[in-house]
């Protein structure tokens, strides 16, 4: 301990507090050459250290000075109640635990097997990435958000260049913003595949964990076509995206919307008629509209409540105003609710890409101006790593001024109009947000992200607090948060 305060509510020094016992129980603590009072009783029958008299006792001897410390201090923590009788056990879950729902610490007061009171603990996994945005050009931007919730990378940085190009007041082709839509959509689908395998996993169905992850392997590949990369691709840029979609990947995804509706079958079969599933879900981990209004929830955690909030029909973005579509919701407003909504939901993006494919015109897929449009286009060599030589060439054949201002480009950035502005759009967890501050300059002044599992994860105690020990781990994985989001 720190420091104490007298009667009086003043502060004095505790260097330690030693109990004897019964009260006034004496108990000798030497301290050769140390002066400083050791706070006990208030009786005092010798010098003290001090004039006030709720200092130790204190008498020289030949070994140095001696402090009498008495035990009265246990009088006043329990405070005149039976300790027994008031017991309660402090257990911290995680952020290592494996059935917590990501790198998420939770410190559970408890009473018996009851949840008396829970905090979360979360930093574990922080990054920096807003700060690091605002020391980077509004391209390198994308490499960095895309990591926030690595989950659904495509849907950071989509809301980032949408926010980019709100200030440059730009509008991306067609084919840009069509292709944003599938590779969306196909990214709800992987994370929703996530958040039930784990949730699974944590509950003891291991089934879901394995056909959870193998499914998604399947997104996986498509990305993989798509950017070069599986996770974090980057592939989303102000003005468009980095590269065309490829007839091989187009090929992928329509194999997929053949293969998926098979499989969300089988979830049902495997979980919605399980009755274990059932009663470790239904009536467990309950938030109503009210609660989440309050606690500021979105997502599936707030259609399940009843409330059919959802940005791609309520403030459409990237034309989904004109896709065929439900917004599935549940009036049971628990985790089995939670459940049949993301399953729901997936259902439904498979809809969307499947639209979004038909309307798939050939097209540009990066804004003409030469000021905005990043001039690679991921074209790599033999070695895999650096441009392909036809791309130098065609590079270096230009005019001199076209290599400066490529040079220029890729190194400084390109300018954004001074201003500031917000936008929102509809990630898997609920309303990911992205304000971006521009003086005028090549980066951003100021770049802030409305992350979902953040503002999600303090419902936690809401759900959490009067309920079984066994149902924290059902909440918070109903809630489905991703603590590199949260962290960020």
């Amino acid at each position: 301990m720190s420091g104490g305060r007298t009667s009086d509510g003043s502060h004095r020094p505790l260097r330690g507090v030693w109990g004897g016992g019964a009260p006034h129980g004496g108990a000798a603590l030497r301290a050769a050459g140390r002066t400083e009072g050791v706070q006990v009783s208030a009786e005092t029958t010798h010098e003290t250290t001090t004039h006030e008299d709720a200092y130790a006792q204190s008498r020289d001897t030949t070994e140095g000075k001696v402090f009498t410390v008495t035990g009265g201090d246990w009088d006043t923590v329990v405070g005149g109640h039976d300790p027994i009788s008031d017991e309660r056990l402090v257990v911290n879950m995680g952020p290592q635990h494996p059935s917590t729902h990501g790198v998420l610490r939770l410190v559970v007061e408890m009473e018996g097997e009851t949840v008396r009171e829970l905090r979360p603990v979360v930093g574990y996994l922080h990054t920096g990435i807003e700060k690091n945005t605002e020391f980077r050009t509004w391209t390198q931007g994308t490499t960095f958000v895309t990591r926030a919730d690595y989950l659904a990378p495509i849907f950071n940085e989509t809301a980032y260049c949408l926010a980019v190009e709100k200030l440059l007041g730009v509008e991306v082709p067609e084919r840009a913003t069509v292709i944003r839509v599938i590779m969306m959509e196909l990214n709800r689908i992987a994370s929703h595949l996530v958040g039930l395998a784990t949730t699974g996993m944590e509950l003891g169905a291991l089934s879901m964990m394995i056909y959870g992850f193998r499914d998604r392997e399947y997104i996986l590949d498509i990305f993989e076509l798509a950017s070069g990369l599986r996770m974090n691709m980057a592939y989303v840029r102000p003005g468009g995206l980095a590269q065309d979609l490829p007839d091989e990947a187009i090929t992928k995804i329509r194999e997929f919307l053949a293969y998926m509706p098979g499989c969300l079958k089988d979830y049902d079969r495997l979980l919605t008629g399980n009755a274990i599933w059932q009663d470790r879900t239904q009536g467990v981990a309950y938030l109503d509209v009210s609660g989440c209004l309050a606690l500021g929830v979105t997502g599936p955690v707030l259609r399940a409540a009843g409330l059919p909030w959802d940005l791609r029909k309520t403030m459409p973005y990237c034309g989904y105003e004109t896709y065929d579509f439900e917004v599935p919701t549940h009036t049971g407003a628990d985790a089995w609710g939670r459940y049949l909504c993301r399953l729901e939901e997936m259902r439904q993006s498979l809809r969307i890409v499947e639209q979004a494919l038909d309307r798939l015109e050939p097209g540009p897929t990066m804004v003409e101006d030469k000021k905005i449009a990043w001039p690679a286009q991921l074209s790599v060599g033999g070695d895999g790593m650096g441009n392909s030589l036809s791309h130098v060439r065609r590079i270096m054949g230009q005019s001199m001024e076209s290599l400066i201002h490529h040079f220029k480009l890729v190194t400084e950035g390109f300018r954004v109009p001074a201003g500031q502005v917000y936008v929102p759009i509809e990630a898997p967890r609920g309303e990911l947000g992205v304000h971006l501050v521009s003086d005028g300059g090549t980066r951003p002044y100021r770049m802030h992200m409305r992350e979902p599992s953040f503002i999600n994860l303090q419902a936690v105690p809401a759900v959490a607090e009067g309920g079984l020990l066994a149902d924290v781990i059902v909440g918070g994985a109903s809630l489905d948060p991703v603590m590199g989001g949260c962290d960020r």
